[in-house]
């Protein structure tokens, strides 16, 4: 049985929590999230989650996808694209988004699966617009610029020590075999390529991996953290989130490719150590909603 850190049960829909609840096992993948973002809501609701920090909401939405299933590619499709959600599984992005996003429409006061897709669309595509596979902000470099913008979040690298980081991306117009929408596709190659020009224009930020442990003090739970690498062609390989527990420690909250499964992992400095392409990290702290 996977147990959550934080409430005792785990929203997994293998739990025996929900079997209680659920006698009849629902099988489909999208019946199975929209059950598990009904539970996320009613725990959040029932302890007032949403008059917290936005950062001490998502650290708490966090610990309850503990021990979620890692999967990646849960947001791909053939076809057009479109705002997909599985809370089913979780790769390191959609963990993080899916936090996040649920925390927002928390403190606006919306609840509904239709509001977690409006603000799903408003974070993960360009200016909040869905056109094509193109307008989603695949490089997290752009999504970082991008949701900046749109006052979702702050980078705050800079402010708290960071170094200039010269990024080059080129890796998805480079390797479109990787990404079935663009062998779908192939038009779009163009297209991506023209936005990696732009990215590489910008002046980006990071805190190289020697300087993490210094620059903790500065972090808080909820802040995305985002992994910079030596990889040639791209800007970050890892994400997660900063979580900072009982005893002061800023650790780290991500869904594991490794470990297959969302959790709670060691002190941030150390996990940076861990990986040859990790070379630093980026920092975008979540802003509080204004609303209305």
């Amino acid at each position: 049985m996977i147990l959550s850190v934080f409430l005792g049960y785990s929203l997994h829909h293998d739990a025996p929590f929900l079997e209680k609840e659920y006698p009849l096992r629902v099988e489909d993948a999208q019946s199975r999230t929209h059950h598990i973002f009904a539970q996320i809501i009613e725990s959040a609701k029932e302890k007032k989650w949403e008059s917290l920090p936005i950062g001490e909401c998502m650290g708490n939405i966090g610990l309850l996808m503990v021990g979620t299933e890692y999967v990646a590619g849960t947001i791909e499709g053939e076809g057009p694209e479109i705002c997909r959600i599985d809370l089913t599984g979780l790769d390191c992005v959609t963990f993080y988004e899916n936090v996040l996003c649920t925390a927002r429409i928390l403190k606006k006061g919306k609840t509904t699966y239709d509001d977690l897709i409006t603000e799903l669309t408003l974070t993960r595509y360009r200016g909040g617009k869905l056109t094509d596979y193109t307008s989603r902000l695949h490089y997290t470099s752009d999504w970082i610029y991008d949701n900046e913008k749109k006052k979702v979040v702050r980078n705050i690298t800079r402010k708290i020590g960071g170094e200039e980081y010269p990024v080059e991306v080129s890796f998805m117009s480079k390797n479109p075999g990787y990404y079935p929408a663009l062998k779908e596709f192939p038009e779009f190659i163009k297209t991506i390529a023209t936005f990696e020009t732009e990215i590489n224009k910008r002046r980006h930020w990071y805190i190289p991996k020697r300087k993490v442990r210094k620059v903790q003090r500065y972090i808080r739970t909820g802040d995305i953290i985002v992994l910079a690498t030596n990889r040639e062609g791209l800007d970050y390989v890892h994400t997660g989130l900063a979580y900072r527990d009982g005893k002061g420690k800023v650790r780290f909250l991500h869904a594991s490719s490794e470990k297959k499964k969302v959790m709670l992992d060691t002190e941030l400095y150390k996990y940076i150590q861990s990986g040859e392409t990790f070379i630093g990290i980026t920092v975008a702290r979540p802003q509080e909603v204004r609303y209305p």
